[in-house]
């Protein structure tokens, strides 16, 4: 968003914000910009300081990473037991079926199952889509 200092043609003041600087002078140039005063549409900007950040750096805050990896394990978790239960299971045919479906040679839909690292270059250096699901989290009450 960028504001304006904008002055119409009876010396009135005034702002206006804009999405960008070109949607100003589309705006002005439509004659959609007026003053709130007298409305005038004979508007000009104004001589404006740009706002300009400060030097300091300000302290980044620091996250408990205990409570990322809590956040992250259950992010794991939910993908994957999203995709278990909406996506179907092709094991260790998933390179072969995941092409038939790229190739139009089976019908679309959304599998997951196993394939080798060289499987999985293969299908992505022929431009099929397709991506590691997270392993299992560990059992969060197991963990030592």
């Amino acid at each position: 968003m960028i504001r304006y200092a904008l002055s119409c043609g009876n010396d009135h003041p005034f702002e206006a914000w804009f999405g960008t600087s070109a949607d100003y002078d589309d705006q002005a140039a439509r004659g959609l910009v007026e003053c709130p005063v007298c409305g005038s549409r004979a508007v000009t900007k104004q001589i404006m300081a740009p706002a300009v950040a400060g030097t300091r750096r300000t302290a980044a805050t620091s996250a408990d990473p205990a409570k990322l990896q809590a956040m992250m394990l259950q992010a794991a978790r939910e993908v994957r037991a999203h995709v278990e239960a909406n996506f179907d299971y092709v094991g260790d045919t998933f390179a072969r079926e995941a092409r038939d479906i790229h190739e139009g040679r089976s019908e679309k839909r959304e599998i997951y199952g196993e394939a080798t690292g060289a499987e999985v270059r293969a299908l992505k250096d022929d431009g099929v889509p397709c991506a590691a699901l997270p392993s299992p989290p560990p059992d969060p009450t197991r963990l030592n």
